[in-house]
């Protein structure tokens, strides 16, 4: 397991850049409420202690996670964040839509990256039952959100000094 030995939570401030002149948008499925929430809460926490301004931070809500890519796309066409941050949560169930959903957003999310000059951060968690996505969403493991965060911040540096 890849976080069994990593919180996601862990950072070390000094190593990231003071984020308050960035502008981060957030997209948030609707789907799974209860974990996008926790990685919601993880991700903006992570950014106020960081310098951004709440201003600064611009949320929108989708239906599931299949749409975060459309939501996206909106957000970096007429918003104008520095990052966008696509949260969502998919849990392995009985058939193979779990298959097609993380394939479709993880593309989609990827095309955004290329067809972009925003960067769209992947914080969607594909787990096998509950359990594990409340450990990732500052469960045991930490907030997924929070390591998101970071990637955000890390990439609007980049973009800028580019």
């Amino acid at each position: 397991m890849a976080t069994a030995n990593k919180n996601l939570s862990d950072y070390d401030k000094a190593t990231i850049p003071n984020a308050k002149d960035f502008r981060f948008g957030i997209v948030v499925s609707e789907w799974n409420d209860t974990i996008t929430e926790g990685l919601y809460k993880g991700a903006e926490q992570a950014l106020l202690d960081n310098g951004v301004p709440k201003s600064s931070i611009v949320r929108w809500n989708v239906p599931g996670s299949f749409e975060l890519v459309y939501g996206c796309k909106k957000m970096i066409q007429t918003d104008k964040a520095d990052v966008v941050i696509a949260i969502g949560s998919v849990i392995q169930g009985e058939t193979k839509h779990f298959d097609f959903v993380c394939s479709a957003a993880a593309q989609g999310i990827k095309d955004l990256n290329v067809e972009y000059d925003t960067p769209v951060i992947f914080c969607v968690l594909t787990d096998n039952n509950l359990q594990q996505a409340i450990d990732r969403s500052g469960g045991k493991h930490g907030n997924k959100g929070t390591e998101a965060a970071i990637a955000a911040i890390k990439m609007a540096t980049l973009r800028s000094n580019i």
